[in-house]
């Protein structure tokens, strides 16, 4: 019975209450969740907190889950909100903490530093913007185009056309990366 419901099924279930449901719904797809959201972030600990707070804030989401999607493209795209929020949160913090200081400024540096620990993609990924980097990330989970394209709520041209902009712009970041 675990495995021959359907994603769509239990996310119906969980919707009403089901926890059982609900607990295999997150078994099914915790792992690929927190492999995605590391690629957003690139950051073991920001994908740990970014995939909990998903996670406690899935059973109140499941409530607008409607049938006319696959549960993970659903879930990619909550990913993807969640992703922007985190990020626009983050902006208006550092912009507020702009004020206080050298302290505040070695701080952050000294923590950014110490994130810099990942591999090469992750990183340079990092140098892309906040679109060509979620585009990508998708892509590289091995969704099609077009289930990227319907998460992300562009054309299928503009998926394509974004992944061939990060590719010029990661094969850019290695031809620097080799001079230096």
């Amino acid at each position: 019975m675990r495995m021959t419901t359907a994603d769509e099924d239990l996310a119906l279930a969980a919707a009403s209450g089901d926890g059982a449901a609900f607990a295999l719904l997150l078994d099914r797809h915790y792992d690929r969740l927190f492999a995605f959201c590391f690629r957003l972030t690139g950051a073991r600990a920001e994908a740990e907190d970014l995939t909990q707070d998903i996670c406690a804030a899935l059973p109140a989401k499941l409530a607008s889950y409607q049938r006319r999607a696959k549960v993970t493209t659903w879930l990619y795209r909550v990913a993807v909100n969640a992703a922007h929020d985190r990020r626009r949160r983050r902006a208006t913090y550092v912009k507020a903490s702009a004020g206080w200081g050298d302290w505040e400024v070695n701080r952050t540096e000294t923590a950014i530093e110490d994130a810099a620990k990942i591999d090469w993609l992750t990183t340079a990924m990092q140098s892309l913007n906040d679109d060509l980097r979620d585009t990508l990330a998708l892509v590289l989970d091995d969704m099609t185009h077009a289930q990227a394209a319907k998460i992300l709520g562009v054309s299928e041209g503009t998926i394509s056309w974004r992944i061939s902009e990060a590719k010029k712009r990661l094969k850019e970041f290695k031809e620097k990366e080799d001079v230096a």
